[in-house]
């Protein structure tokens, strides 16, 4: 665990700096929404908050990775997306106060600080330079969702696959192995991307016929990046 995130060191509060919402403030505020938030762990798998719960915390995200998803009334997972930190999460549910807008699943063991909702408030009504920074960050989320809706829409799942796997090969473990997401299976990889499991499971054999990538139970391995990058281009 860094000692400049966890331990209790004059300094530790400049982890916060990382968090993009946050890298606009000085020092002095910084210090003091390290002051007044909680540190919590989380093992893989916990739940952090339930969609329509009450957003009392500005969640903030130091290390490790957290999926976003609701349950349809037919019982279908629908995964938002799944974000590492440094991050704030569900910036939205604590700006409007209307509940959380997704289930926060920890995918790996998280650290996080739970800032309460009201200090965040403050902060932004009180600084304008705050407030526009704060600004800024959602729009650009806005349009990174957008893209991502766009991309949903318009193209092949095995293109969406590949990107996935592109994306996350940079933080594949041992081997080189991209693992599923969640709880680690093709469902939760279906889940994410917003497919069937059989949907699935057909582009990932696609991809290993071609020999770009071999597949196993633990995850995805990747053999030809360069060409896996050609198909992750394809229109629908």
């Amino acid at each position: 665990m860094s000692p400049s995130v966890s331990a209790d060191t004059p300094d530790a509060f400049a982890a916060l700096r990382a968090v993009p919402l946050l890298a606009a403030l000085p020092d002095d505020q910084l210090r003091a929404l390290w002051g007044a938030s909680v540190p919590r762990e989380h093992p893989a798998g916990q739940v952090l908050r339930r969609a329509g719960a009450p957003a009392t915390h500005l969640l903030l995200l130091l290390r490790g990775r957290v999926s976003a998803g609701v349950t349809t009334p037919d019982g279908r997972l629908v995964t938002h997306g799944e974000w590492t930190g440094p991050r704030a999460l569900d910036k939205v549910a604590v700006i409007d106060g209307r509940g959380h807008t997704a289930t926060l699943t920890a995918t790996t063991p998280c650290l996080v600080r739970a800032l309460p909702r009201d200090r965040f408030l403050a902060l932004t009504d009180d600084a304008p330079a705050v407030r526009a920074h704060v600004l800024r960050v959602l729009a650009a989320e806005v349009r990174r969702e957008r893209a991502r809706f766009t991309a949903a829409a318009t193209r092949t799942t095995e293109a969406r696959l590949a990107d996935w796997l592109l994306i996350n090969a940079g933080a594949a473990g041992a081997g080189g192995r991209v693992p599923f997401p969640g709880a680690g299976t093709q469902q939760d990889l279906a889940d994410h991307l917003g497919v069937s499991r059989v949907t699935v499971n057909r582009a990932l054999a696609r991809l290993r016929r071609a020999g770009l990538v071999e597949v196993d139970r633990c995850g995805v391995l990747l053999r030809a990046p360069e060409l896996l990058r050609l198909r992750s281009c394809s229109p629908r």
